[in-house]
């Protein structure tokens, strides 16, 4: 059975003092609340990571980077490698964000290295694709993600699937204020299951969980995330406000 997630993406926001604050709320948050079935995942910035995985030691929530470089090590400076989130007890990865594809120049080639080296490190990826408004505009969505999903992912064995969840992103829906509506999610999601299916197997399409991303907050979230292919979200907004990000939590 394919795992919920609730995933908060913090970006560039959030001092030390602030990170570790928010986390406490959020592991104090949870501990009250039944999550047989539901992951919590919070991504603070680099330089911040070490202290929230300390606050978050020993409870339900689990600690995620934003990113990573494709290489073992070398003079990359101001990158860090996967080795060096594994050292500080980091499971998880965010690769492909929409923002790493647009402003960073990340191209498909490069995060299908990225994703190799991360899970070749043993850490599990959330990949993220979506689409901009022309690609919805003109009704090219449904080329454009696959095609991302083909080029990221597709050239992995089945059983590095296990290691993969998947997180689709509208881009026109990013910090926006617009939202895909629950029937514009499920549809995207169900087209991305069966193309996974295509690919390998339905069974294994069955167990991967892809979130949502995109402008998801309280008054919206419960109604995506019934839908039957959403298993959760990738949050960005949201997921800076405690209260706003348990509400989440609590919305399947």
């Amino acid at each position: 059975m394919r795992k919920q997630i609730v995933a908060g993406n913090w970006k560039m926001n959030k001092n030390v003092q602030e990170s570790t604050q928010l986390a406490n709320e959020i592991v104090n948050g949870v501990k009250d609340l039944t999550l047989d079935n539901t992951r919590v995942i919070v991504t603070p910035t680099f330089v911040n990571i070490s202290e929230v995985v300390k606050v978050t030691e020993g409870s339900a929530v689990e600690v995620a980077a934003q990113n990573m470089h494709q290489a073992k090590s070398g003079a990359y400076t101001g990158e860090i490698s996967a080795e060096m989130l594994t050292s500080l007890g980091l499971k998880s990865v965010i690769l492909g964000h929409s923002e790493r594809r647009e402003y960073f120049g990340e191209t498909d080639a490069i995060l299908a290295e990225k994703v190799n080296s991360a899970l070749a490190n043993g850490l599990e990826v959330i990949f993220c694709f979506g689409e901009v408004l022309e690609d919805r505009k003109s009704n090219n969505h449904f080329n454009v993600v696959e095609s991302q999903i083909k080029n990221g992912l597709f050239h992995l064995p089945a059983d590095a699937w296990k290691n993969i969840v998947l997180a689709y992103e509208p881009v026109w829906a990013i910090g926006t204020g617009e939202t895909a509506s629950p029937e514009q999610a499920q549809e995207m999601h169900a087209f991305i299951r069966k193309i996974v299916a295509a690919k390998y197997n339905v069974e294994l399409a069955e167990n991967v969980s892809i979130l949502y991303g995109g402008s998801v907050k309280p008054g919206n979230a419960k109604e995506i995330f019934s839908k039957v292919d959403v298993d959760g979200g990738l949050i960005g907004g949201a997921a800076l406000n405690s209260a706003d990000f348990l509400a989440l939590v609590q919305s399947f």
